[in-house]
């Protein structure tokens, strides 16, 4: 079943065009990825799709199969301040929620006749399990205290509370913009989780790779104004991407040869030319286009010479801080060394900013010190950024850091050839920073950064609102950078690529030192986790009678065939979602409800499996 389709959509501001006669279709289930370089026109793609802005174009046409539900999650929601989180949650577009609400209000205003009417519009809509389904979900997206102003929220609770509204919505069609950004590891992976449902379908900008490999069945990608599109996940896309970018570079090489010889053939030409010339003109257009595709425009190489790290980095010597009753640091001592790269992980709220303001100096511990080597250059990557004046020129912002700065050998790389290897081409960095994109502001500020030429970098959420183009440069650089590198993300794939050593910070002023990727650390914590939750509620076998031993054995027998039946038919479902997307309802429906009773039946059964599986 198709929801919506898009027939020659352009758009442009001012002389930018951003795409121009682009198509997609969007069917039931799809669960679809939109990437692009930042500026290419992600967030406008989404905002025309979502009916926020018109499209342009004489043909253009947008079409949205009637009765689909679409929500819109996106970086920067409108909201109104004054209102408690509850009140927002009860403004919902969504009818069991404004049943519930109305009823509500009647219980409190005792109208009978009101209550009534809005308890058979629950019943009808099975409905009165609203209310745990939204704690659930709030307690998910730690925001429990329902009576909290929204003005009294962070930036990173106003965009967990955003994706908690249009979640409990319950869209048929869910269009997410950077849908990670703000959220911690544990809710990534638990939203990757949610948004894996079958019946939900999907589209969604985001850098997170892990998240992209794991959730979608499609990628398309906004290339130089145009869309292509790429059956399967991250990965595949990869493979693909490759694949094509290589036959695009045999077919350039054909194309320049080409365009030489139309172009002798064009100046050759009197004024007044025949259909038949005209032809060629036409198609002199086509192929100097082709032959001036850049398609190195997203591969960059940045080698920067740091400035010398001598024998002392920084140390920490028993380092505390706490804030009122919350303990950040307790008694923290680590000396770092030269080339280390490290990461600090932990849950919104542990500490993490605070952590790398005491080991820049920029807050003062309660006890114990920090020494900090005369060499140390740090350069200081902020979640809040600098303000960069919008009356400038890219160019100038840079220049103003330096002019150039040092490579090996004696050699300069100019201001102008690092906006470059950063993805800022020549006509680019003569435009006002008040015509960039949110995504190419935070390039820039981290350009400043680097370009200050630092020997110890410390990165706070690098990766939010770089697009993976950017990120891939950044990469690259850190790959080779020979000082030392702390960095605090929530980005998985960044973080196992980036760092092998971790700070984990796991509450109360408690910091575990891991040696090792993040992802073999979560690995272990989980399977910790899985153990300590299997307490043992029968006996030991040892202790029981032969005739006991026999009958558990016989059980368990019984519980593994049952677990396997199960998981058959599990997959047999979720194939038939998969294989039939113009399912008739009806069928769907019953399906779905198989689905969740077969998925209830597994856990029961896996839990008794482990109960008697205990010595």
């Amino acid at each position: 079943m198709q929801y919506l389709k898009l027939e020659n959509i352009s758009k442009s501001y001012g002389e930018k065009t951003l795409f121009e006669n682009i198509s997609l279709s969007i069917s039931k289930g799809d669960k679809i990825a939109l990437i692009a370089r930042n500026g290419a026109g992600k967030s406008t793609l989404l905002r025309v799709i979502a009916g926020e802005e018109s499209p342009e174009g004489e043909n253009a046409q947008v079409y949205l199969t009637k009765d689909v539900r679409i929500s819109f999650l996106k970086q920067d929601p409108y909201m109104d301040m004054a209102q408690s989180i509850q009140e927002k949650i009860m403004a919902i577009d969504n009818p069991t929620i404004k049943a519930y609400s109305g009823y509500q209000k009647a219980q409190l205003e005792e109208d009978a006749t009101a209550a009534e009417s809005y308890s058979r519009r629950l019943d009808e809509l099975h409905g009165w399990g609203i209310e745990a389904k939204i704690h659930e979900l709030l307690a998910q997206v730690n925001l429990s205290d329902t009576t909290q102003i929204l003005s009294s929220l962070s930036g990173g609770q106003l965009k967990r509370l955003s994706l908690a509204c249009v979640l409990l919505e319950e869209p048929d069609f869910l269009i997410m913009d950077e849908p990670t950004n703000h959220l911690d590891i544990d809710m990534i992976e638990w939203l990757e989780e949610f948004l894996q449902n079958p019946k939900l379908t999907l589209l969604m900008v985001t850098h997170d790779r892990y998240f992209l490999d794991r959730v979608c069945n499609e990628i398309v990608e906004l290339e130089r104004g145009e869309l292509q599109i790429y059956r399967g996940n991250y990965s595949d896309y990869l493979e693909k991407k490759a694949e094509r970018t290589a036959n695009e570079q045999v077919n350039l090489e054909k194309s320049k040869k080409l365009f030489k010889k139309e172009l002798d053939w064009i100046r050759r030409q009197p004024q007044a030319r025949t259909t038949k010339a005209k032809s060629r003109v036409d198609d002199f257009d086509r192929i100097k286009k082709e032959a001036h595709k850049d398609l190195n425009a997203e591969s960059a190489k940045i080698d920067l010479k740091s400035s010398r790290l001598g024998s002392k980095i920084l140390e920490a010597h028993a380092v505390s801080k706490s804030f009122g009753d919350k303990n950040i640091l307790e008694a923290f001592s680590y000396k770092f060394r030269k080339g280390e790269r490290l990461g600090i992980v932990g849950p919104n709220g542990a500490g993490k900013s605070t952590f790398l303001n005491i080991i820049t100096k920029e807050l003062r511990p309660d006890g114990g010190k920090i020494i900090v080597g005369d060499t140390i250059k740090f350069g200081y990557y902020t979640q809040d950024g600098i303000t960069i004046k919008q009356d400038k020129r890219v160019i100038d912002v840079i220049r103003d850091i330096a002019e150039y700065i040092p490579l090996e050998k004696g050699k300069k790389l100019t201001a102008e050839r690092m906006l470059e290897n950063f993805l800022f081409p020549r006509p680019q960095q003569q435009v006002y920073v008040s015509q960039l994109s949110g995504g190419e502001k935070r390039r820039l500020y981290l350009l400043t950064v680097l370009m200050d030429n630092p020997n110890f970098l410390i990165l706070d959420e690098p990766t939010n609102d770089l697009d993976i183009m950017t990120l891939n440069v950044l990469e690259d650089y850190l790959m080779s950078f020979p000082g030392c590198v702390l960095i605090v993300t929530h980005d998985r794939f960044f973080l196992d690529k980036m760092v092998d050593h971790l700070f984990i910070l796991e509450g109360n002023g408690k910091i575990k030192d891991y040696n090792g990727k993040y992802s073999d650390f979560r690995k272990q914590a989980k399977s910790k986790q899985k153990e300590e939750q299997a307490t043992p509620k029968v006996k030991s076998e040892k202790n029981l009678g032969h005739q006991e031993r026999k009958k558990i054995k016989n059980q368990i027998r019984k519980l593994e065939r049952e677990m396997e039946n199960l998981e058959t038919r599990k997959k047999e479902i979720q194939t038939l979602f998969t294989e039939q997307p113009e399912m008739e309802l009806d069928k769907m429906m019953a399906l779905s409800k198989e689905l969740k009773e077969v998925e209830a039946k597994l856990s029961q059964s896996e839990d008794a499996w482990l109960e008697l599986s205990e010595d």
